[in-house]
């Protein structure tokens, strides 16, 4: 059983439920619980209460018309895998009276199948397609305590907070793109709390590596296609050149050694490439086709801090703006600042929250940084790209500059 079991091996489903909840009256009430709830509860719980939600009310579960419901499965990247799903979990639905549910990342049920009686039971409950599964929305479930946490999470009966929950279990996993890392939604199990198996848990986490491992798959596939879309068009173009994604991932290079990936190409704005210097990225079928912009000019950058912080970008391929975050701006600050050396991790760390203790939450925020501004900053170290320049703005008439 995972780690994030809400019962032990060997532990008498009944009686735990009766004890959880004392336990849920107890602590929802003010008082002292017989034992205390799980970490994951409590926190869950704390929100939930800080949210004004009351366990004896049904929240509203403002269920989407079919429509919306089928426009967002379109949407969805979970639509290319929803197959495989269904084969994994869906076959064993009927026999364990569970039903398996696949959310989008707003908690919004996009497709629901299963056993029958269970279906009923859930439609009663208001666990329907097109309905808002979130903590805000319905207490805590592992579906929306799965989102807020970032996290596996299985509840059992009263760790749910709202009571018309209670005769229930969830187990819920959060599916993440393996292309972007972005959270697409979740998978969640869910059933009568008496016919919680052991099982259940390795059975949603087996689910998401497969429907991970097929986004995989089916990006690979995509690359191979642009690759081959790619092959007659490129067959006159001279000197070196990447064909990426609109991910920026490169499914095709000609004269430079690259890694997987550069920064996700936007129209009429220039990047600068490791080995290719900057490029003004064209539209090439589903993808983009990368390449010098021909002798190199300067970029000339600024961040404007005097509202919400912009940067604006001036080349010889035509100016672009982009918004910012404060954190977004301050790492380009720092970075500017730091000239030619450029940042390690630790030095970023340092800068941004004062020790080194934070070397992934620094190297996260550069991510996130270059996702906006693309290779206008380069890594190994943390430094503005050759021929860039950036001046810092904080009021109408002054600015900073600092160079790459």
């Amino acid at each position: 059983m995972p780690g994030w079991s809400a019962v032990s091996p060997g532990t008498d489903l009944s009686t735990h439920a009766r004890v959880l909840t004392r336990v849920h009256d107890a602590v929802i009430g003010g008082g002292r619980p017989p034992v205390a709830p799980r970490r994951v509860v409590q926190r869950s719980w704390t929100r939930v209460l800080g949210m004004g939600l009351d366990p004896g009310r049904r929240g509203s579960r403002d269920p989407l018309p079919l429509d919306a419901v089928e426009a967002r499965r379109r949407r969805s990247a979970l639509s290319l895998v929803i197959g495989e799903l269904r084969q994994v979990l869906g076959s064993v639905a009927d026999a364990s009276h569970f039903l398996v549910v696949v959310t989008d990342a707003e908690g919004v049920v996009l497709w629901r199948e299963g056993a029958a009686a269970t279906r009923l039971r859930a439609d009663r409950l208001g666990f329907a397609e097109g309905a808002t599964w979130t903590e805000a929305a319905v207490g805590t479930n592992a579906i929306g305590t799965a989102l807020a946490e970032a996290a596996p999470v299985q509840l059992f009966s009263a760790e749910h907070f709202e009571q018309a929950q209670h005769p229930w279990y969830c187990s819920a996993a959060p599916i993440h793109s393996p292309v972007t890392g972005e959270l697409l939604g979740v998978v969640d199990v869910s059933g009568p709390a008496l016919t919680l198996h052991p099982a259940i848990g390795a059975l949603v986490e087996t689910s998401v590596r497969l429907a991970e491992s097929r986004l995989l798959w089916h990006h690979e596939q995509r690359l191979e296609r642009l690759r081959r879309s790619a092959g007659p068009v490129l067959a006159g173009v001279q000197g070196p050149l990447l064909v990426v994604d609109d991910d920026g991932w490169v499914a095709h290079s000609s004269g430079v050694a690259v890694r997987s990936r550069v920064a996700a190409p936007r129209a009429g704005r220039v990047v600068a490439v490791a080995g290719l210097g900057l490029c003004a990225p064209e539209r090439l079928g589903e993808g983009w086709l990368v390449r010098p912009r021909g002798a190199r000019e300067p970029v000339a950058a600024e961040v404007d801090l005097s509202g919400s912080p912009v940067l604006r970008v001036r080349s010889g391929g035509g100016p672009w703006a982009a918004g910012l975050t404060r954190r977004q701006a301050q790492v380009l600050v720092l970075v500017a600042e730091a000239g030619r050396a450029g940042l390690t991790a630790g030095a970023l760390s340092r800068g941004l929250f004062g020790d080194d203790q934070h070397v992934v939450s620094a190297r996260a925020e550069v991510s996130r940084l270059r996702r906006v501004v693309g290779d206008l900053v380069a890594t190994a170290p943390y430094r503005l790209a050759d021929g860039v320049t950036l001046t810092v703005r904080t009021g109408p008439d002054d600015g900073e500059p600092g160079a790459g």
